[in-house]
Parts: C-alpha cells; sequence; structure tokens
C-alpha cells in the first residue's frame, strides 16, 4: 500500500504565501507524475499542477488560473511533491490534494490521493 502525506495547509492573508508538501511511502516500485488538486465548496476537483517524472519546466502543467503564481517541484530522491504558492487571492481558498501516480509493482499503475489540506486565503 502507498500512503500520501500532506502538509502545509492553513490560513493566510491575500498576497501572502504557503508551501504545501506531499510525502509519498509504502509499497512503490516507481513515481510517475505526481500532481495538485483542489476543490472548493460547491465545485468540482480542479487540476491545479502537475510535473513528470523527469521534473523541470518542461515537465510542469498549471491551471491558468496559478501561471506565474505557483510552482510544482519534486524531490524524488524524498518521494515528495512540492507546492509554492505565492500571492494567494480568496479564490484559492479550498482543500487541495497530493495526487501520485505510481508504480505499485512492475505491472501495475495506480492514481493514490492524499487526505486534503485545506488552504485559506482571508483577511
Amino acid at each position: 500500500q502507498v500512503q500520501l502525506v500532506e502538509s502545509g495547509g492553513g490560513l493566510v492573508q491575500p498576497g501572502g504565501s504557503l508551501r504545501l508538501s506531499c510525502v509519498a511511502s509504502g509499497s512503490i516500485f516507481r513515481i510517475n507524475t505526481m500532481g495538485w488538486y483542489r476543490q472548493a465548496p460547491g465545485n468540482q476537483r480542479e487540476l491545479v499542477a502537475s510535473i513528470t517524472s523527469s521534473g523541470g519546466s518542461g515537465g510542469t502543467n498549471y491551471a491558468d488560473s496559478v501561471k506565474g503564481r505557483f510552482t510544482i517541484s519534486r524531490d524524488n530522491a524524498k518521494n515528495t511533491v512540492y507546492l509554492q504558492m505565492n500571492n494567494l487571492k480568496p479564490e484559492d481558498t479550498a482543500v487541495y490534494y497530493c495526487c501520485v501516480n505510481a508504480h505499485t509493482t512492475w505491472s501495475r499503475i495506480e492514481n493514490i490521493w492524499g487526505q486534503g489540506t485545506q488552504v485559506t486565503v482571508s483577511s
């Protein structure tokens, strides 16, 4: 089994910053794409950012609403993905979920979700 543990959420004022972290542990053969999604009350879950196994700017993808403000990165040695969120806005308020696409065996691929961490942007 693979577990994801998220951290870094909280309450921040508009214009502030937060850094989310997500650590994957357990039976992992290889981690492929890692990403962050969010879901605000009454809304569907949406992709915020993703990063491929090779990482780098060419391997990242962002929702239009966060481009230029959020940065996704990963540390493959630590099985960890980060989301640096700057210039936060009230509309960024949501529960943020980490999602990892991983080979749990050489032939089995799964999407694993974290429990979510609340981000609230309010003055």
